[in-house]
């Protein structure tokens, strides 16, 4: 990793969990690494457009006392610049480079399949199987649930929550579900929180997806197989996330023996009904 002065206030930052203001005072030091360590808070206010005491409690959400303890921090641990600006990574790539170790570790925790072909079997003999994922979440829940209709045959996207929720986990129950498939996120929802217990209680095994074992949702869940997520940009990057409930889904295959069929005859009406241009 380079030793320049943002790439030091990267590690800094890393693996916290910052709120989009403080994200955004993160990411203006990280453009501005070489004068951070001189400005006052009230600098460094103006210089990120947010409050000063935005800029404490940003300090104080790092583990300092305050900006006075943090400014101290950086002036002995982050370096002068010692290239040119053009030969260190920017804000951009140095979140994609985050990314990409995500995504390492992702690889070596996948070196053991067991957990997510157990999951896999779980989710396959679920009939209908919910998948639930609200705000942030939503989006990964919609995928999943999209290319799992083409071989499963019920699939129910749980991506709103409100006073049905409930009543709609209640609904695939009734119908037969064994299994609910979660997708959970920061910043993690209430809802979620109290939807897994509800489904757990109802006789549901639930197996999520998390940014980490330890997130909130792991005292309500059965299985919990943790992907964690980018914090390089003042919003999360969730390609871990994405990627291993692809994984999930590749092994539920195994576990539907009709899933080539089932994805032959839509490729087949998809070709007749001239559905896709390529």
């Amino acid at each position: 990793m380079s030793d320049s002065p943002a790439a030091r206030l990267q590690v800094l930052f890393e693996g916290r969990r910052l709120t989009p203001t403080q994200r955004r005072i993160a990411h203006c030091m990280v453009r501005a690494a070489d004068e951070v360590p001189f400005l006052s808070s009230v600098e460094l206010a103006e210089l990120a457009g947010v409050s000063q005491p935005s800029v404490t409690r940003f300090a104080v959400a790092l583990g300092f006392d305050g900006y006075p303890a943090l400014r101290r921090h950086l002036r002995e641990t982050v370096p002068p610049a010692t290239g040119t600006a053009d030969s260190e990574p920017n804000e951009y790539q140095q979140a994609v480079a985050g990314e990409i170790e995500n995504l390492r570790r992702l690889a070596e925790v996948l070196a053991d399949p067991e957990p997510v072909e157990r999951a896999a079997a779980l989710l396959a003999a679920s009939r209908p199987l919910p998948v639930l994922g609200l705000r942030a979440a939503a989006s990964q829940a919609f995928g999943f649930s999209y290319f799992a209709a083409k071989v499963h045959p019920d699939v129910r996207l749980l991506d709103e929550g409100g006073t049905m929720l409930e009543d709609r986990i209640d609904g695939a129950v009734r119908a037969g579900a064994s299994a609910l498939l979660c997708f959970a996120l920061p910043r993690h929802p209430r809802e979620v929180v109290d939807a897994l217990a509800h489904a757990r209680a109802r006789g549901l095994t639930v197996v999520t997806v998390a940014d980490s074992a330890f997130a909130p949702v792991a005292a309500h869940t059965d299985l919990l197989l943790p992907a964690a997520v980018g914090t390089g940009l003042a919003f999360d990057t969730a390609c871990g996330p994405m990627l291993l409930g692809r994984v999930l889904l590749e092994a539920m295959c195994d576990h539907l023996p009709d899933a080539q069929a089932r994805l032959e005859e839509f490729d087949g009406k998809a070709a007749a009904r001239g559905l896709f241009v390529d």
